[in-house]
């Protein structure tokens, strides 16, 4: 399950979504899983999941490595799936004792798995095709203007830029720490759920002592280096609009002017 969560990981490329400025595409990103919630029909459902389709082509990032980070929701999703298949009132397709399954239940389950597959592969798209300095250059420029009443827009974007960069590492320290135990005949495989929650004890606590030292060793090096906050800092590289970044605006703006539009239509 740790290898297949991508939130924080980056694949290097050259693509139209990779050229992008941050702040497009994290906008962008908020507003199409806004409109992801929207979607009803199954036709909106079709135009949401055919764009969802083309921004991964375009992307250069493997098919594969970006629809795995939807393998740790498997279990999340089967439940609500059986929750709505047997407890959605509506057409009986067969009932066990007093439990029914209905066919609104399927629909809304199967409605419920393509919404969270478009969520998984829209959020993971713009951290797979931005750089965690990248990423913090565009939240602390979009954060900026709510400096005049006092939000620390540098601060924020450097937490959260450091919380992405660190998600991979502590997933690779929790794996290490897992073979670690395992050789030493620690079971994380076999039981129930309870069992297995109850093996990963081991592994939190030198996980939390793991993390707390590089929080600890990120700060002094950080203060080694006389960082003092984001007033009068400079830049290598300065993020920029481009005509790039307004013509796909424009074509995400027109995508769901129509998709939505096609409510008023038909």
């Amino acid at each position: 399950m740790i290898n297949n969560i991508t939130l924080g990981q980056y694949v290097p490329g050259n693509s139209v979504l990779h050229r992008l400025d941050p702040r497009t595409k994290i906008i962008w990103t908020a507003a199409l899983m806004v409109a992801i919630f929207m979607v009803d029909s199954w036709n909106e459902y079709v135009m949401m999941g055919s764009f969802t389709l083309i921004l991964l082509l375009i992307s250069g990032v493997p098919v594969k490595q970006t629809l795995r980070g939807i393998k740790p929701l498997v279990f999340i999703l089967l439940l609500t799936a059986l929750l709505n298949i047997f407890f959605v009132e509506g057409t009986v397709i067969f009932r066990i004792g007093p439990v029914k399954a209905t066919y609104e239940g399927l629909i809304s389950a199967v409605k419920l798995f393509l919404r969270l597959v478009m969520l998984v592969t829209t959020a993971s798209l713009m951290t797979l095709t931005t750089t965690p300095m990248s990423m913090t250059d565009g939240i602390e420029k979009l954060l900026k203007p709510f400096g005049r009443i006092g939000v620390p827009s540098h601060e924020i974007a450097m937490m959260m830029s450091i919380a992405l960069r660190f998600i991979p590492t502590l997933l690779e320290e929790a794996q290490r720490i897992m073979k670690a135990q395992s050789s030493r005949g620690a079971d994380f495989d076999t039981g129930n759920i309870f069992q297995r929650l109850k093996s990963f004890i081991p592994v939190l606590i030198p996980l939390f002592v793991s993390a707390f030292k590089r929080a600890d060793e990120l700060a002094e090096a950080m203060e080694s280096r006389c960082y003092r906050g984001g007033e009068g800092r400079t830049r290598l590289k300065t993020i920029n609009f481009t005509r790039l970044d307004l013509m796909a605006s424009l074509f995400v703006i027109v995508f769901l002017m129509l998709m939505f539009g096609y409510r008023f239509i038909f």
